[in-house]
C-alpha cells in the first residue's frame, strides 16, 4: 500500500503542490513547494498558541489564536484550491490509475 501512495504522488505530470488524499476528502503535499506551505502553517500556528496561558482571558484567546488560526486555515485551504488537484471523494486509487 505503501508503495502504491508513493506511486500516486510522484505520478504529477501537472506538478500540483498538493493532490488528493487516497482516502477521503482532502489533499496531501505532492511537492517541496506543498510541503514548505504547510509546515509554514504549522509554525504560524504554534507560534499563535506559545502566546496563551492558563490566565489568558476569552477574549485574548479569540484574537490571539482563534481568529489568527482561522484566518490561516482558510489561507491554507485557499492554496490547497488554486495549487492542487479538484478535491472530492475518494477511496483508493483512482479507477483510471490502477
Amino acid at each position: 500500500m505503501l508503495k502504491e501512495y508513493i506511486q500516486y504522488i510522484k505520478d504529477n505530470p501537472e506538478h500540483y503542490w498538493f493532490k488528493r488524499k487516497l482516502y477521503g476528502w482532502g489533499w496531501t503535499p505532492a511537492t517541496w513547494q506543498g510541503w514548505l506551505v504547510l509546515a509554514i502553517w504549522l509554525v504560524l500556528v504554534l507560534m499563535f498558541a506559545f502566546t496563551l496561558d492558563e490566565n489568558s482571558p476569552t477574549r485574548e484567546v479569540m484574537f490571539t489564536f482563534i481568529l489568527p488560526v482561522t484566518l490561516l486555515t482558510l489561507t491554507l485551504i485557499r492554496i490547497g484550491y488554486k495549487t492542487g488537484e479538484k478535491p472530492s471523494w475518494q477511496w483508493g486509487l483512482p479507477i483510471d490509475k490502477k
